[in-house]
């Protein structure tokens, strides 16, 4: 269990009167104790029944970006996709505005692993699945099948680093 998937829930009163109070929490607790800790934060404010809170800070959701009153269930299941899959979770949030279904559907259903680039996936496919005439080897184009395969829209990838692109079928 990462620490890394965090939400900083700032008081809406103090904040609306020019103090800053507010509460960092580990986005993978439980929900209870999620809505708890703004529970404790809330009472603890130097406004008077404050009650009203909003998330103005979130770190581990990489290129997905919260809501300010995102549901705590939301934040925790998502939390939860992106610490089973830290490196494409973001980004793959991201490529399905949000849907949460969809991009845990692309990673259970969808996925094609990890390669250097889409050329080595394009030549991979091609040699797993044809028997490739040897005086035709050298005449083949990875690179070509691979940038077809992208703008077809049969495949969508994320690049996590240099040479560090996972591959996706779109269907």
């Amino acid at each position: 269990m990462s620490d890394d998937i965090r939400i900083y829930v700032a008081d809406l009163s103090a904040y609306n009167g020019g103090r800053l109070h507010g509460v960092w929490i580990n986005a993978l607790d439980e929900v209870d104790e999620i809505q708890n800790q703004v529970n404790d934060m809330l009472k603890n404010s130097l406004e008077p029944d404050s009650e009203e809170w909003a998330i103005h800070d979130y770190e581990g959701f990489g290129a997905y970006g919260l809501s300010e009153y995102e549901g705590f269930e939301r934040v925790h299941d998502l939390a939860c996709f992106i610490d089973e899959n830290p490196e494409i979770a973001g980004e793959l949030l991201n490529h399905f505005g949000g849907n949460l279904d969809d991009a845990k559907k692309a990673t259970e259903e969808n996925y094609n692993g990890c390669h250097c680039s889409v050329a080595d996936y394009a030549q991979e496919l091609t040699e797993d699945t044809s028997e490739i005439p040897e005086h035709l080897v050298f005449y083949i184009d990875y690179e070509k099948m691979g940038r077809d395969m992208e703008l077809s829209g049969d495949i969508f990838t994320i690049e996590t680093a240099h040479d560090d692109v996972h591959i996706f079928w779109s269907h």
